[in-house]
């Protein structure tokens, strides 16, 4: 997996917002905030092939957390950027 071309992480107003580049994205029903955690992550991925594991190997590397949180984590996020279409 990874992140779908044109979509790029920006801080705006103090909030880590997905934005969408170029008209063949645009999409203006719906605003895609990301926590410090998610933005850590999506910042750890970019320009690479991922999977819910990478995604637990970075939660585990930046915080102290147990394995099986991270993994629930992980999968709860990418789900979540699956529906939201900003991966493929």
């Amino acid at each position: 997996m990874k992140i779908k071309k044109g979509f790029v992480l920006r801080d705006i107003c103090g909030e880590n917002i997905i934005v969408a580049e170029g008209k063949e994205n645009i999409d203006f029903t719906k605003i895609i905030s990301m926590n410090e955690s998610a933005a850590l992550l999506w910042e750890g991925v970019k320009n690479k092939e991922f999977d819910a594991e990478t995604l637990k190997e970075l939660l585990c590397e930046e915080y102290d957390i147990d394995d099986a949180t991270a993994e629930n984590d992980a999968k709860a996020l990418l789900d979540s950027w699956i529906k939201a279409g900003i991966v493929e």
